[in-house]
């Protein structure tokens, strides 16, 4: 015996639509590992239940950053706007100067100087002078 057609449209009751909800997205989801399988397809899967909760799915063989990449590249539609553009650059940006700001704290804690020269030593020289005269006056 066949499973009868129903009408596709929003279930009114909303204890039918969450469980309907529920075992779709599993079909789904499960759908979705299969063809990953059978087909060495690579998937991605995002689904937004209507109270706001995420289930995901993405092929082991790929990460779901690099499968955006790719369906940005592919599809020719622009996935990241050029404020995210700008915020990935300013992140790479002050990663850059906290590595600078980490090395320079080396050097003024005395680790590292090796790699310094003259110029350089004598201004570690002075920032140390200057700090322990702050000091001694902040004491006085």
């Amino acid at each position: 015996m066949g499973r009868g057609k129903i009408e596709i449209k929003r279930i009114e009751n909303a204890n039918n639509r969450v469980v309907t909800f529920s075992k779709r997205r599993n079909g789904l989801v499960k759908k979705a590992k299969e063809i990953t399988v059978l087909c060495d397809a690579k998937v991605a899967l995002i689904v937004f239940a209507s109270n706001g909760k995420m289930t995901d799915y993405c092929c082991p063989s790929m990460d779901l950053g690099a499968m955006l990449d790719q369906y940005q590249k592919l599809s020719g539609k622009k996935l990241w706007d050029a404020k995210h553009e700008n915020l990935s650059n300013e992140i790479d940006r002050i990663k850059k100067e906290n590595d600078n700001l980490q090395l320079e704290l080396r050097h003024l804690k005395g680790e590292d100087i090796q790699s310094l020269n003259l110029k350089n030593l004598m201004a570690v020289e002075h920032a140390i002078e200057h700090g322990l005269d702050k000091v001694r006056d902040h004491q006085a």
